[in-house]
């Protein structure tokens, strides 16, 4: 596992295009730099962590950070002038694997033209698509052009092999290396039981996913206070939203004191009794913290148009997906409404059965994802290693 002679330098390509694929990467290269050491060279995009370790990219990864059918058409030429120039790169590179992490509108257009035009080069992806969820064909149409899926959640290797989709392991989530930062102290966990209890409000990580949500979240939290449930809503975002989040907040009856910055969201996390999310990576986040949640989502009507038609699981929790049974109450669409949201909060306030049941789940959650003792980014690379090794097809 520990690389070839160091005279033959590899060439590794990868494509990240968010900041949590850019995480993902960052790791990943870290590992395979210390397998390889510098008989290996890195090319491709990414974000500012890739480039911390060595990557520079071929474009800024904030060019495509573009949410919602609208914003999309919007920008399609761009997007796609990007896509081609992405995978003229990796063809003039002739690397010795290609690594496509998560974004799979944008990767999975590049690994498909980079297979057509070089069908040497080995693809990994990093980061499966939701083929559980919607669009199942997707994962039959893989095996085309991607050699190993790596998964972050346990259940996803069982649904490529019913999808007869390419190989798929389970490499671990990178959360499960972050429990010291999502899990309270002694005194923190005393203060998850203080009255009044802190309530986490997280209405979205992305500017449209806010928009849909914040009056929403504002009128919940009016009619929660109104109907005489005493709680202390704290608000995290991040630097980038939080000019967005403040304004937005502003019409608020009841204001959320608002922390900015991932260890102030960590830190609310370790004390918060209870928490309001829209349905998302957060969920997960939040499980393996242990707060119990009440979760909305919303999107505009075209979207909901087409995913009530394509989505093909009981729940679009990760968490519940996990677990693998529905204990956290979801609300979509028009059955988001702050009259439900308020009641299941107050509900889950209190010391109710809908908030043991999820406490009692949370706590099997470390078993279920467990990898042993190694890290994520170390199976990931592995994989790679094998995969570039062994050439195209690799089980």
């Amino acid at each position: 596992m520990h690389g070839r002679a160091p005279d033959i330098t590899r060439k590794i390509f990868l494509i990240a295009t968010e900041e949590s694929g850019d995480r993902l990467g960052a790791a990943l290269m870290k590992v395979l730099r210390q397998r390889l050491g510098d008989a290996v060279q890195f090319a491709g995009v990414g974000g500012r962590m890739m480039a911390g370790e060595g990557l520079t990219s071929l474009f800024p990864i904030e060019e495509l950070s573009i949410v919602g059918l609208a914003a999309v058409v919007q920008q399609l030429p761009k997007i796609l002038r990007l896509i081609r120039h992405a995978t003229d790169a990796a063809i003039d590179a002739a690397p010795d694997v290609l690594v496509i992490i998560d974004s799979p509108d944008f990767t999975h257009r590049v690994a498909r033209r980079v297979r057509a035009r070089n069908p040497g080069i080995p693809i990994v992806d990093y980061v499966s698509p939701s083929v559980w969820a919607w669009r199942p064909g997707r994962a039959r149409a893989m095996l085309g052009y991607v050699d190993h899926v790596l998964a972050l959640l346990p259940f996803e290797p069982e649904e490529y092999r019913k999808l007869r989709g390419p190989p798929c392991s389970y490499v671990g989530h990178p959360l499960t290396e972050q429990f010291a930062s999502l899990r309270p102290n002694a005194e923190e966990a005393k203060r998850r039981d203080v009255q009044p209890p802190v309530l986490l409000v997280l209405p979205g990580s992305r500017r449209s996913e806010i928009r849909h949500h914040l009056a929403l979240f504002g009128e919940t939290l009016a009619q929660l206070r109104a109907s005489g449930v005493a709680f202390e809503p704290v608000l995290p975002t991040m630097p980038h939203l939080e000019a967005v989040i403040r304004e937005g907040v502003q019409g608020w009856q009841v204001k959320p004191q608002i922390v900015v910055g991932e260890s102030e969201k960590r830190a609310a996390f370790r004390i918060a009794h209870a928490a309001f999310a829209k349905s998302g990576t957060v969920t997960l986040e939040l499980a393996l913290s242990g707060v119990p949640m009440v979760t909305a989502y919303r999107v505009g009507a075209i979207e909901a148009f087409i995913l009530r038609r394509a989505i093909r699981v009981p729940s679009v929790i990760l968490a519940n997906l996990v677990i693998g049974r529905e204990v956290i109450p979801e609300f979509l669409q028009e059955n988001a409404t702050p009259e439900k949201l308020s009641q299941a909060l107050g509900e889950l306030l209190a010391d109710s059965a809908l908030r043991r049941s999820q406490i009692e789940a949370f706590a099997t959650m470390d078993a279920i994802m467990s990898t042993g003792n190694q890290p994520p980014s170390v199976r990931a690379a592995d994989i790679v290693l094998a995969t570039m090794r062994n050439g195209r097809r690799t089980s």
